[in-house]
C-alpha cells in the first residue's frame, strides 16, 4: 500500500507543480472563454478514460455547460446496435464509429472538446479529435505521453491524440497503466484514473476563478442530494437545452 501511495502521490504532486507554473493556463483559457461565449465543454473518454469525462461533466462542484460524449450515444442517438457496442474487435478502436457519434453531438461555435485516452491511439479517439478540429473545435487532450510514444497509431491518419490535439495534458501515467511489479504475470496498481481524475478537477477550479476573475457568473452544480440542489441545478440547466446529455 505505501509503495503505491508513493506512485500515485509523486504523480499528484508533480501535476500540482505542474499547474502552479501555469502548465494548465492555456488549457483553462480554452474552457472558460468557452463558457464566457455561451460555449459546451464535451468531454469524450473510452474505457476507463469514460471516468475522466463523468469528472468534466455533471458532478457537484462542477461546471454545468459541460457534455459528456460517449460510445454508446451512437446505439442512443443513432443507428448502431447494442451487439455492436459489445463486439470484438472493441469498437473504440473502429474509426468509423466516431463519425456516427460525433454526428450525435448538438455543438455550437465556441464549444471545445476535452478528449481523454491513456494510450492515445484509438481510433475513435483520434477520430473524434480530428473531427473537432476540422468542424472548428479547440482540442484539448489527456493522455500518457510516455505510453503514446511507445505503440502505434490505430487511426488511418497514422496519428496519436498528441499529434491532433491543440493542448495536450500528460496524466504522467507509465507505460502500460500499472506501477507495481509483485512477482504476478503482470503489473497492478494503475494510476491514471487517478491522475487524470486530478487534472480534470483542477481545470474546473482554475475555469471557476478565472470566470470569477473577470467578473463574470460561474455556473456550478450544486449537488443534488442537498436541499435546494435540484432546484439550483434546473435553472442553469435549462439554458443549454438540448445541448447537455444526463444520462443514467
Amino acid at each position: 500500500m505505501a509503495a503505491y501511495a508513493a506512485q500515485v502521490g509523486t504523480r499528484l504532486d508533480a501535476i500540482t507543480r505542474l499547474a502552479s507554473d501555469g502548465g494548465l493556463d492555456r488549457a483553462v483559457t480554452l474552457l472558460a472563454d468557452c463558457i464566457a461565449a455561451g460555449g459546451v465543454i464535451h468531454a469524450f473518454g473510452t474505457g476507463h478514460s469514460e471516468a475522466f469525462a463523468m469528472e468534466i461533466a455533471g458532478r457537484a462542484g462542477g461546471l454545468i455547460p459541460t457534455n459528456k460524449v460517449a460510445l454508446r450515444d451512437a446505439v442512443l442517438y443513432g443507428s448502431h446496435t447494442l451487439a455492436e457496442l459489445n463486439g470484438r474487435p472493441p469498437l473504440e478502436r473502429d474509426p468509423h464509429i466516431a463519425d456516427d457519434v460525433f454526428a450525435t453531438v448538438n455543438r455550437q461555435p465556441h464549444d471545445v472538446f476535452v478528449i481523454a485516452s491513456n494510450s492515445g491511439v484509438n481510433g475513435s479517439i483520434v477520430g473524434l479529435a480530428l473531427l473537432a478540429r476540422e468542424h472548428g473545435h479547440p482540442v484539448i487532450a489527456v493522455t500518457s505521453m510516455e505510453h503514446t510514444a511507445r505503440v502505434s497509431p490505430k487511426h488511418p491518419s497514422g496519428q496519436r491524440l498528441a499529434e491532433v490535439a491543440d493542448v495536450v495534458i500528460d496524466n504522467l501515467a507509465p507505460y502500460g497503466d500499472a506501477t507495481l511489479d509483485m512477482d504476478f504475470d503482470a503489473r497492478v496498481g494503475a494510476v491514471s484514473s487517478i491522475t487524470a481524475a486530478y487534472i480534470a478537477q483542477l481545470l474546473t477550479i482554475g475555469v471557476a476563478r478565472t470566470l470569477a476573475e473577470r467578473g463574470e457568473q460561474t455556473p456550478l452544480y450544486v449537488s443534488a442530494n442537498i436541499p435546494g440542489g435540484d432546484e439550483h441545478n434546473n435553472v442553469i440547466e435549462a439554458r443549454y437545452e438540448g445541448r447537455i446529455r444526463r444520462t443514467a
